[in-house]
């Protein structure tokens, strides 16, 4: 498989005051095009640190990012600004939907920022809202959508620019649990057409649905093993 994320030696400091707190000690992680990875841990062992780091939100202290061949920790701040659009697709707990917008607006935002034209950006859009099942609810705003409804609408705006990863921190988070199972029904469907995806959760029942399943505690990785429960299942 062709290595799409690697990560070496990953240390993050943040400094609050006079005092220095150390949230990534030293991670090293390597994740291959089209691997299903969960992010394990507790409050405070660093998954969210590690996502903004993968996902050019934010920078390491010390080590090396390589991400599909750019060397991230080298990058200046466009040029992160230019990978996050184009290599990477979002999706947050919260949904971060515009109100005044509808789901195919939503939608379009990341190809505004890419350049692309506006027939183009509309025809896109149409097709990933019709991929996750939103056809019908293209000119909705978020209040006019239900919970799952409007992380769908986030899934569709993740996918639009076709990148190549997918980073979801805690996605089904404000979801009740039948939602939450046709989300992670979603991402499956996602995967299974190519995409590298990487969700970070506190829940097992959302992380054995990937294939792969990496547990951070105190900023250090703690275990990084497959998941025989799917490993099984696919084969």
């Amino acid at each position: 498989m062709d290595n799409i994320i690697t990560l070496k030696k990953i240390v993050k400091d943040y400094r609050i005051g006079k005092i220095v707190v150390r949230a990534l000690r030293g991670v090293s992680i390597s994740i291959d095009k089209n691997e299903y990875v969960a992010v394990m841990g507790p409050s405070g062992s660093g998954k969210s640190t590690l996502m903004n780091l993968v996902g050019c939100l934010d920078t390491a202290t010390e080590g090396q990012y390589v991400l599909n061949g750019h060397d991230v920790s080298k990058l200046e701040d466009n040029q992160l600004a230019d990978i996050r659009n184009n290599e990477i697709g979002f999706v947050f707990q919260t949904f971060n939907l515009l109100p005044r917008y509808n789901a195919l607006e939503n939608v379009m935002l990341p190809l505004i920022y890419a350049g692309i034209s506006k027939s183009e950006r509309i025809v896109r859009a149409k097709e990933v809202l019709e991929n996750v099942g939103l056809s019908d609810r293209i000119t909705h705003k978020p209040n006019e959508l239900s919970g799952g409804q409007r992380q769908r609408v986030a899934v569709a705006r993740a996918l639009v620019n076709h990148p190549s990863i997918i980073l979801a921190d805690e996605p089904t988070g404000n979801l009740d649990s039948k939602t939450s199972r046709d989300i992670m029904n979603l991402f499956d469907d996602i995967h299974s057409m190519g995409n590298t995806i990487i969700i970070v959760t506190h829940e097992e029942f959302i992380a054995k649905r990937a294939r792969r399943i990496i547990k951070l505690m105190d900023g250090e990785v703690e275990s990084d093993t497959l998941n025989e429960e799917v490993a099984v299942l696919e084969n």
